[in-house]
């Protein structure tokens, strides 16, 4: 970059001090700026899946998500049936103070509509606790009818936008068994995908495929990781980087070092370009701390400080969290099922207000509360994100007494994005309050600065 002119004299030396000290101090912060770029290249704005669903191994089919959003429908309907049925549900969940009158209705046919169309957004397919130790022979039958049956259901339109499956851990007792599994499912899905899709299976996955590494201790964990997930893409062809992982965060290990050193802002950066995400083990991480079964919650303290820290870890690397799951149910008699949703959509909207936009769900009656809550907290939110924005960007003259700054502007366009990906907004909504279309919405998300809005 030149020195403006004059620039020497405002600096009290000639222009060539100044281009000799910007010369040093470039070469005094190259590094750094190296490793600014490369560790923390901020949020891509690619679609984060609002939930992840978890299925033991063996009970997965190419039918199961439409299976669950069935079995949704169902509870929904015991409740009240139809709209009427989860605009009781929003009304129940008091989200936010207790949405009512369009606010309600709106979340109400949204809720609706998505447990039609997409009531799973992430499946993970699990061959660790939810599976158990079965001996070798059971789990890999299990892996390969489940690596056929997700290319079954791509085949057939029913596969859920985001999908993987969770092997054991690392450690040294089921090592071996872990990596066996992504080996072996990795291999049968690209071979059942290329057989049913041909010409169109030649990425090898699907889309959105993301692996789970259970109960990580320390760095050392993620980077075998990575080396196993480049051996296993050699092996079947695929492009180097293509196998991704997320790292469950559930040992008091993968939080605190022997050293006081905070191992998860190492697991973080272990693995560039494969961790997509920190996921937040409820109950192993409870457990491990010695808190009784009865006390073990998303939001006890010490779920609450983990979380913390964790969020610090992944701040501007572009890697996403994920909160965990309550395992009390919405099953049973009518007053079971209101309490258990009334805890499931409290806690999800406890979450999302903490800026972790991402949770467990364990039953298909759980899909409900988490879209309703979810929805409410974005319906609710978009009505000063919309007139904050359309100020901002000049599409209406009056910015309503609040004089937002680039970062602030960029958060709004990132927050209404989310609402957009999940079903809660739709584009047409946000393209008729602020002129701006999808890639205004996202121009502005990434520079703060706003771009023309659109005419009509």
């Amino acid at each position: 970059m030149t020195a403006a002119p004059g620039a020497g004299r405002a600096l009290g030396f000639d222009e060539d001090g100044v281009a000799a000290l910007h010369a040093t101090l470039d070469g005094l912060l190259a590094p750094w700026d190296t490793e600014l770029e490369a560790r923390y290249p901020g949020d891509d704005g690619s679609r984060q899946p609002v939930h992840t669903v978890y299925v033991p191994g063996d009970r997965y089919t190419a039918g199961l998500a439409p299976e669950w959003a069935a079995r949704a429908r169902e509870a929904v309907d015991a409740a009240g049936g139809g709209t009427d049925g989860v605009r009781r549900l929003v009304d129940l969940l008091g989200v936010g103070g207790g949405p009512v009158g369009d606010l309600a209705d709106a979340v109400a046919e949204r809720v609706r509509a998505k447990l039609a169309v997409e009531a799973i957004e992430d499946l993970r397919i699990d061959f660790e606790d939810g599976f158990g130790d079965r001996g070798d022979a059971a789990e890999d039958a299990a892996v390969t009818a489940a690596a056929r049956e997700l290319a079954r259901a791509e085949a057939q339109g029913t596969v859920t936008p985001f999908s993987g499956i969770r092997i054991k851990c690392l450690e040294a007792a089921t090592r071996r068994r872990g990596v066996r599994t992504l080996a072996l499912f990795v291999a049968e899905l690209v071979a059942a995908r290329a057989a049913l899709l041909g010409a169109d299976a030649t990425a090898g996955l699907p889309d959105g495929f993301v692996v789970t590494l259970a109960k990580v201790t320390a760095p050392e964990q993620v980077e075998a990781m990575a080396v196993a997930c480049e051996r296993v893409e050699d092996a079947n062809g695929l492009e180097r980087g293509s196998l991704r992982f997320e790292v469950q965060v559930e040992t008091p290990q993968a939080l605190l070092a022997a050293d006081g050193t905070a191992t998860v802002a190492r697991l973080v950066h272990a693995a560039p370009g494969r961790v997509t995400a920190l996921h937040y083990g409820t109950y192993d991480y409870s457990a491990s701390l010695g808190i009784a079964a009865a006390y073990q919650s998303m939001e006890h303290p010490a779920a609450d400080h983990a979380k913390a820290v964790m969020q610090l870890a992944v701040a501007g690397t572009g890697v996403r969290l994920s909160d965990g799951s309550t395992n009390v149910l919405p099953v049973g008699d009518p007053q079971a099922v209101d309490a258990a949703w009334r805890l499931h959509g409290r806690l999800v909207r406890r979450s999302l207000e903490r800026g972790y936009y991402q949770g467990w769900d364990l039953h298909p009656a759980q899909l409900p509360s988490r879209f309703a809550a979810t929805y409410a907290f974005y319906r609710e939110g978009a009505a000063s994100a919309l007139a904050r924005l359309a100020a901002y960007v000049g599409f209406v003259p009056d910015a309503g007494g609040v004089l937002d700054e680039p970062a602030t502007a960029k958060a709004m366009a990132w927050f209404l994005g989310r609402g957009v990906d999940c079903g809660a907004l739709t584009e047409a909504e946000v393209r008729a309050a602020t002129g701006l279309d999808r890639a205004g919405l996202d121009a502005v998300r990434v520079s703060g600065h706003a771009p023309q809005p659109v005419a009509g």
